[in-house]
């Protein structure tokens, strides 16, 4: 059987965490005394490794604070999820299509700018635990847009670039894939706008499961015939 291996991002992907991140963030904020930023501030640095993004909204902090602001933010994320019957829904779709890749024989794993424990955390939400044949997160090494991620995942599944598709949300996961020199599949209802992923380099954009479902299918027919 030919491979094929799909790489997920997580965030604005796969998970609708757009509430969630941003009332992590307001809380670093209100934690180092600053006012509340702006969700267009916050959106843009969702993918990259939380102290990279935290550095990018607080660029004058020295990086002991920025530290602080880390340790912040993941108290405040931890906080939430002890809450009783919290949880960070998937969008509608990502379960079935998830599924059917699983049964068609697909490879898939995770590139996402989470912390391990945060990959753990969602993994357990979601009963992931035999869905994914691996996940690569921001504690692994370089995160987004370096391409790390996704070429540790394509040596780790024995999967070359012209059998992997990366699929995700944002300009960064789009730079990570043409970086790799795989093919990049960005999603219009995450974090980053359609016109902000194209301008990264993604190969394609889809608007909604059904529409990813089939360009999946005709990338899978694709390596088939080059097979």
């Amino acid at each position: 059987m030919t491979r094929k291996l799909a790489v997920w991002d997580v965030d604005g992907t796969l998970v609708d965490s757009r509430e969630v991140i941003f009332e992590a963030a307001k809380a670093v904020f209100a934690f180092m005394d600053l006012p509340a930023p702006d969700y267009e501030a916050v959106r843009q640095i969702v993918g990259l490794s939380l102290a990279e993004g935290l550095g990018q909204l607080l660029p004058a902090m020295s990086p002991p604070a920025i530290d602080r602001a880390v340790a912040g933010y993941k108290e405040a994320f931890q906080a939430m999820h002890r809450q009783p019957g919290f949880t960070e829904p998937l969008y509608e779709g990502a379960a079935q299509t998830l599924d059917r890749l699983k049964r068609d024989g697909w490879l898939i794993a995770m590139a996402t700018g989470k912390s391990r424990r945060g990959v753990e955390t969602i993994m357990k939400m979601h009963g992931w635990a035999d869905l994914f044949d691996s996940t690569h997160c921001a504690d692994d090494g370089p995160g987004k847009p370096h391409p790390a991620m996704l070429l540790e995942a394509m040596r780790a599944l024995g999967c070359g670039p012209d059998q992997t598709i990366m699929i995700g949300d944002t300009a960064h996961d789009m730079r990570m894939a043409k970086a790799a020199g795989v093919y990049a599949q960005g999603v219009s209802w995450g974090f980053h706008t359609a016109e902000e992923v194209l301008a990264a380099g993604a190969d394609d954009v889809v608007h909604d499961f059904p529409s990813l479902d089939s360009r999946l299918e005709a990338f899978a027919e694709t390596i088939s015939s080059a097979a």
